[in-house]
């Protein structure tokens, strides 16, 4: 039996920090789909997959939305 690592998310201030992007160079890069998209986890949270934002740190100038697994919810 193998355990895979829990996917945790990660709020605005977190990727903000790990990425070094502006608030604004964020939510445009998510608009043009070169950022992975949040998630709504309640009525005024939102957040991103850890798992999503290592695979575009690993190559954030080429990244598109296509580079996400398709099987999450």
């Amino acid at each position: 039996m193998t355990s895979q690592p829990s996917d945790r998310f990660l709020r605005l201030n977190d990727v903000l920090d790990r990425t070094g992007l502006s608030r604004a160079t964020l939510y445009r890069k998510i608009q043009a789909g070169t950022f992975p998209p949040q998630y709504k986890l309640a009525v005024r949270c939102c957040g991103w997959r850890e798992s999503h934002l290592n695979i575009w740190l690993r190559n954030p100038m080429s990244f598109t939305l296509d580079d996400l697994p398709r099987n999450e919810n």
